[in-house]
């Protein structure tokens, strides 16, 4: 009955027009003006704003005209190896002695260059076209090293020129010499095969290494000159590893490519 009171009771009494309308409470007002607040700076950011994105690879350092594998003209049994590991030799200088049906013959250098790996020793059967060396086309020691990272292939376009480039090196402590500072010189924009990879390097391990996942696209990056530091190239440690580096030392590269702005991922 209490309740029927009511309901008839205000349904005589008159309108109260002059009482103000309540839309919202001050806590829904707050949230409303924070969430306008947020995206009024997200639209903001997704204009003016950018993301910077980078890209993996491996990576080994070299020279900048890279190595090349010898190979014998012809088949023997080698009787004599003239060269030594890290040795710098001219061009056409002698390398083996294969004796063969018409006597000795040597097996020369094709270009000047440092011996990094000999693959020949005395007494060993060789056929015409064997791999007996890996010489690096160097003519000094102190050349400059550089960074030949093998970018993906579907990753080399993005790639900007003189981006700037982190290399952690397989021998080098990371955690206490930092990483390797460089920046991109050139790129490649057509796929290697692995037999041009071992051809540039001087090693067909390499090349298959490199290949596993695909063709890559190689990426010259030349290393940042420090006179501060051992090594001679600038790390992000103050001082580097207290040593000089070795060309054809592995390493893993990080590439940093072209900042974006977020607006452009909504834009087709």
């Amino acid at each position: 009955m209490q309740f029927r009171q009511q309901a008839l009771a205000k349904l005589q009494s008159p309108e109260e027009l002059d009482l103000p309308v309540r839309l919202a409470r001050p806590q829904g007002w707050l949230v409303l003006s924070v969430t306008l607040v947020a995206m009024a700076v997200a639209s903001v950011w997704a204009v003016t704003g950018s993301v910077a994105s980078t890209v993996g690879a491996q990576a080994v350092l070299t020279h900048g005209q890279g190595s090349y594998l010898l190979q014998s003209p012809v088949a023997g049994q080698v009787t004599a190896v003239l060269a030594k590991e890290g040795e710098l030799l001219p061009a056409d200088a002698p390398v083996l002695k294969v004796r063969t049906g018409h006597g000795e013959e040597a097996v020369r250098a094709v270009a000047a260059g440092r011996v990094t790996a000999l693959a020949a020793t005395i007494g060993q059967i060789i056929q015409t076209g064997a791999n007996v060396a890996a010489v690096e086309k160097v003519a000094h020691t102190s050349d400059p090293l550089y960074a030949t990272v093998y970018v993906p292939a579907e990753n080399a376009a993005s790639v900007p020129a003189d981006a700037s480039v982190d290399l952690t090196l397989a021998s080098v402590p990371t955690q206490r010499y930092g990483v390797l500072r460089g920046h991109v010189k050139s790129v490649d924009r057509s796929a290697q095969s692995a037999q041009q990879i071992a051809a540039f390097l001087g090693d067909s391990q390499l090349g298959e290494q490199f290949t596993r996942r695909g063709r890559p696209v190689a990426v010259l990056v030349r290393l940042d000159r420090s006179s501060a530091t051992k090594s001679g190239y600038r790390w992000s440690s103050a001082d580097g590893p207290p040593y000089r580096l070795d060309s054809m030392t592995l390493a893993t590269a990080s590439i940093r490519l072209a900042d974006q702005r977020p607006l452009d991922w909504l834009l087709p």
